[in-house]
This record gives C-alpha cells, structure tokens and sequence, in this order.
C-alpha cells in the first residue's frame, strides 16, 4: 500500500536524547532456505510486539529490503529500553533459535549497530515524502525558519545556499 505523500519539506522534532538502531540479516547461501527463512520471519512477531507495547520505549521502524538481505531502522527512547527488550521476550527466543540453528555455520548473516543521539544533535530532511524515518517515529513538522536549513536544525545560523519553495 502506497504511503501519502506530503509535498512540501518537512524535518523532524524529539526534544530528549534517542537511539538509532540498524539490525538486519544478510543471506550467505541462498539454497539454505531452511536456514534463513526462519531468520527473515522472526522479526514480523517482534515488531508486532512492538508495536503494541509503546511502553517498552520503542517509537517506530522503517524496513528495507535488499539483495540477499533486510535492513530495518528503529528508534528508541533509550539504549536501556533496547537492552531490556533484546534480553527477553521474543526477541531472546528468536535469538536463542538462531544460534541453534544457525550458529556460526555461515549460512545467515545477521548484524546491528546503535547510534546515541545527544539531543538537539541531528537534523533531518524529508522534501515531498510521505510521513518516513524519525518524523515517523516522533514530529513531523515543516521545515520553516530556524529548521529552513541543516545548520539552522543543528542550532547554527545559515541562509540556504538555493532559496527554498514555499511549501504548498
């Protein structure tokens, strides 16, 4: 299902620190389906949980599909709140399974990395998109005055080096 696009530029707002989150998997044998599969399906349960527990400091994910592989970005309100839910749950099921199954055959690669972003330390663009990324996850808001520029989200002062169109 296609997502709205919002023409205009529009940047994102969270006022506290947060957390960027990359986990993916990457497929090294593509005849073990037997072996990644079960990997790719795993996070369609985790994400449900998720998303249904806005208390476990999760805000929201974007999914990328590649090839021979998924990417997905999450944010979370704290690196203890990831902690905590990669530690138990379905996610430490689904971990468990892995290194069973999977272990250190080489069959299935999986991967993440964490990111701690200070407050006020990211600027982000989103010009004639549908709601997406961080502005997903937190504020989604016009990109005007102090937000016209990336200097200006960061806090410092610019003009832009094209002027900007209004937004419609």
């Amino acid at each position: 299902m296609a997502k709205k696009v919002i023409p205009g530029r529009f940047t994102a707002q969270w006022e506290e620190p947060f957390v960027v989150f990359l986990i993916g998997m990457r497929i090294n044998r593509l005849s073990a389906v037997h072996k990644w599969l079960p990997v790719f399906r795993a996070m369609v349960p985790m994400m449900r949980e998720l998303y249904q527990h806005p208390e476990s400091g999760f805000l929201g994910a974007e999914n990328f599909l590649m090839w021979r592989g998924t990417l997905m970005v999450q944010y979370w309100k704290s690196f203890e709140q990831l902690e905590t839910y990669a530690r138990g749950g379905l996610h430490l099921e689904a971990w468990k399974k892995f290194n069973q199954s999977v272990g250190t055959d080489g069959t299935v690669g999986v991967y993440h990395e964490t990111y701690l972003v200070e407050a006020g330390r990211y600027e982000c663009l989103y010009n004639n998109m549908p709601v997406f990324g961080l502005a997903k996850a937190a504020r989604h808001l016009p990109a005007l005055g102090r937000k016209e520029t990336a200097r200006k989200r960061l806090g410092g002062e610019n003009e832009p080096a094209v002027p900007s169109p209004p937004n419609p």
